[in-house]
């Protein structure tokens, strides 16, 4: 069984050097996406308690429109 390799250079003729780099950059990325935190779920919409608790409608010009607007 044949491993694929992990970097492959399509164009160019890149030295030792910049190999190197490359791979630390490489690594370096892997590395830092393996142990970051996943994002937080955020709460849906339907699931949010603060959308229960409004602001109380006063009745006066434009307060259909006030009922509906989001705050």
């Amino acid at each position: 069984m044949s491993e694929r390799p992990l970097l492959r250079v399509l164009r160019g003729n890149p030295d030792d050097a910049e190999l190197a780099a490359l791979t630390a950059v490489v690594a370096a990325a892997a590395a830092s996406a393996a142990t970051a935190p996943a994002p937080a779920r955020r709460t849906s919409w339907w699931n949010d308690r603060a959308a229960a608790v409004r602001a109380p409608l006063h009745p006066g010009a434009g307060a259909w429109r006030a009922s509906a607007l989001p705050r």
